[in-house]
């Protein structure tokens, strides 16, 4: 079954255009790498999945919804991670994730079990009462991985999720991937690492200058 399906499209920013009639189907439960350069279009491509961008031409369906005409659909059922945490500094990382918690609606003890298990497996305890604005890097990449995953969504989205980041952070990382697979969550994902695609990908698809081969 197809869950995410990208049907020609093109996105102009005024007369630049960043994507030129890109098609691309991904199946429930694949792992998928977006591989390419800086400027390539990626995060466009990306950010248009996740409803934060719109197309200029074609369509976008996720789990059945466009996402042009059904935004608040998509993102009941999908996770957006980007390299750029835009945490607020005065949350505690717990507070971070309750909060987006909050956003989804998820009752008390939903809660609690979801951020036991991300906290334990990102290794989260030993920091999940200090300020966001007190962090490192690394912890506040955590921070937002629980927050992208704590409503448990059935598409994951990680725009260069382990650019920048120390190894554990990164092996962090890579095991969540393995662990939505694992799952049978669809995962899309861009990086310049070509290891990471070997380790984790079903299928991969290489974007030059707003085309992908």
């Amino acid at each position: 079954m197809v869950t995410v399906d990208i049907k020609s499209i093109t996105k102009y920013y005024g007369e630049q255009k960043a994507l030129n009639e890109v098609t691309l189907s991904i199946k429930k439960g694949e792992v998928v790498g977006l591989l390419g350069p800086n400027g390539a279009g990626k995060t466009t491509l990306l950010r248009m999945i996740a409803t934060m961008l719109k197309p200029t031409e074609g369509t976008i369906t996720v789990g059945g919804y466009d996402v042009a005409r059904n935004p608040g659909r998509v993102r009941k059922i999908l996770g957006f991670l980007t390299g750029n945490t835009g945490l607020y500094d005065r949350l505690t990382a717990e507070e971070m994730v309750k909060y987006y918690a909050d956003l989804y609606g998820l009752d008390h003890a939903t809660y609690i079990r979801r951020r036991d298990r991300l906290f334990d497996m990102l290794d989260m305890k030993d920091f999940a009462g200090r300020r966001n604005g007190k962090l490192s890097t690394g912890m506040k990449q955590k921070v937002s991985i629980a927050r992208t995953m704590i409503n448990n969504p059935d598409i994951v989205v990680f725009d260069e999720p382990t650019s920048g980041l120390d190894v554990m952070t990164s092996q962090a990382i890579i095991k969540l991937i393995r662990l939505c697979k694992a799952e049978n969550k669809t995962v899309i994902f861009s990086t310049h690492r070509m290891g990471e695609v070997q380790q984790l990908c079903d299928d991969l698809a290489i974007i030059h200058k707003g085309n992908i081969f």
